[in-house]
């Protein structure tokens, strides 16, 4: 399995060139059954990324374009009445698959945003009262434009949360860049790529990084990492329980995916930007003096990280 994550890595990488980082993580997200919101100027290979991690495990990809006009019934489904069998029916609706990229989320109105919430906590979608399960696996790639703040509606806390991990990649390096035109240049790089999992394979790896060992040391310092979060001086609200939780499998997932069975101080520390930053709320104060970024990398900088020899024993 572990061969096979790295021919997964490696089919994104043909298609998309400098995201070595991103793609590792796009990667853990999916093993770890989460949800992933990638922040990036427009142009930066969003779309091409989750289409290819989507054939990459032989499953099924949509895509919704939201803007304000968009309606949750245009995300979940209708029920309507057909005439011919003079019987109400369910048409489901584009949630129903195995990646759904949902482009420009912030776009969408808090009431469409708030409908992607069961969708992604509970795995399911209810419609007229009819609760119908989604397909597994199952994950929601949300996009939005750091850049742009008119004609948006910032997602609140309680759906920020409930995506697993944030990605900001930004631009290639010109080295990159001209690597990127030469494989365009001469063909549609998603025609080259073939699946290396089905679906199954990831429902199975989906349950085996849940047994990757965690040491009580190591525990100890992922909970003081959360919990100094909860006590900085320009920090409103720091990480809940749900943010433990996922730094937790992130932790697993980065240890699985290098091949080991125990997580070290090191998959806590390189994890904890992409799964906490975007879960803190700064007061009004903070916000003028500080960032969520430079705060995580304090906190990081003063907490004691365990002696390697006590993480790593089992």
């Amino acid at each position: 399995m572990i061969e096979s994550l790295e021919r997964l890595q490696n089919n994104v990488r043909q298609v998309l060139v400098g995201k070595e980082e991103t793609v590792e993580m796009l990667m853990i997200a999916l093993i770890c059954n989460g949800h992933v919101l990638l922040e990036d100027v427009p142009g930066t290979g969003k779309t091409m990324l989750a289409k290819t991690l989507a054939q990459s495990i032989n499953g099924v990809f949509k895509r919704i374009q939201l803007t304000p006009d968009i309606l949750p019934t245009d995300i979940i489904g209708i029920q309507f009445f057909n005439p011919k069998t003079q019987e109400f029916e369910i048409k489901p609706g584009p949630v129903l698959t195995n990646i759904l990229l949902t482009d420009e989320v912030n776009r969408a109105t808090p009431r469409t945003q708030s409908s992607l919430l069961e969708v992604m906590e509970e795995k399911q979608m209810t419609i007229e009262g009819e609760t119908i399960p989604l397909p597994k696996p199952f994950m929601v790639i949300a996009t939005q434009n750091p850049i742009e703040s008119q004609g948006t509606f910032p997602l609140p806390e309680a759906q920020m949360d409930r995506f697993f991990i944030q990605i900001q990649s930004g631009y290639p390096t010109s080295d990159q860049e001209k690597q990127m035109m030469r494989i365009h240049r001469t063909e549609e790089p998603l025609t080259l790529v073939k699946p290396v999992f089905e679906l199954q394979d990831i429902i199975t790896l989906q349950e085996q990084v849940r047994h990757i060992h965690i040491e009580d040391v190591v525990e100890d310092y992922l909970l003081a990492i959360v919990q100094a979060t909860r006590e900085e001086e320009f920090v409103e609200t720091g990480v809940s329980p749900r943010g433990t939780l996922a730094l937790m499998k992130a932790a697993q997932g980065r240890a699985f995916a290098r091949g080991r069975e125990f997580v070290t101080p090191e998959d806590i520390k390189k994890m904890v930007p992409y799964v906490l930053t975007h879960r803190l709320v700064l007061t009004m104060e903070g916000e003028m003096r500080t960032t969520k970024r430079q705060i995580i990398e304090n906190i990081l900088t003063r907490i004691e990280v365990p002696l390697e020899d006590r993480a790593l024993k089992k």
